[in-house]
């Protein structure tokens, strides 16, 4: 009878020890699926956010340069957050340079540009501002005054009557050496709604 005992005892204890195995392994097992599904969706909310904060922070200032000039807010933003990465990229952090406006008294600075149908990575001077509102008034200053060889260039940018005629006229003008940047411009502003800050 003792034996029997003695055996019956071993095999509890190896049973015991697999079912702790298993346990461990389905915990970790677990944690790491939670830990790999949960991060991505925390991530994108971030991302999120931080976008939508940027137009909060803008949405104004490119209200009030409409206001005074014409120039569509929802046109702003878009080229705002396609030129800066939403804010992120160097010059707009460091500089204030929303959109990508040069000036040859600027800071020098490697950017990409699409020349003879491919892109190319050139260095350039950028304007520097104070601040992101007199990076927006700048812009808007660019579409009133023109360039210096046509001071109506960017007319019929403000002439435009909704937001993708003037997409497309900044495209046509030669604003940027993108052939999709009318596309961006537009598809930005259908999905983060930036026409609502039409006036």
């Amino acid at each position: 009878m003792a034996r029997r005992k003695k055996k019956n005892y071993s095999q509890l204890l190896f049973l015991g020890f697999i079912v702790l195995l298993a346990v461990t392994f389905l915990t970790g097992m677990a944690d790491k699926y939670f830990a790999t599904s949960e991060t991505p969706q925390a991530t994108t909310s971030n991302d999120e956010q931080a976008k939508q904060n940027f137009i909060k922070q803008l949405a104004p200032i490119a209200q009030a340069e409409q206001r005074q000039y014409g120039v569509l807010a929802s046109i702003t933003l878009a080229q705002a957050a396609l030129e800066s990465d939403w804010g992120k990229s160097e010059l707009s952090a460091k500089y204030n340079n929303l959109f990508g406006i040069k000036n040859p008294n600027g800071s020098l600075m490697t950017t990409q540009e699409y020349v003879d149908g491919q892109w190319t990575t050139i260095k350039d001077t950028f304007a520097v501002y104070g601040s992101w509102e007199d990076s927006v008034k700048a812009h808007t200053q660019l579409f009133v005054d023109g360039t210096d060889w046509n001071t109506d260039h960017y007319g019929p940018v403000l002439q435009a009557k909704n937001y993708e005629q003037a997409a497309w006229a900044l495209q046509n003008q030669g604003y940027a050496t993108d052939p999709n940047y009318a596309e961006k411009l537009i598809a930005l502003i259908k999905q983060y709604n930036l026409n609502q800050y039409d006036l």
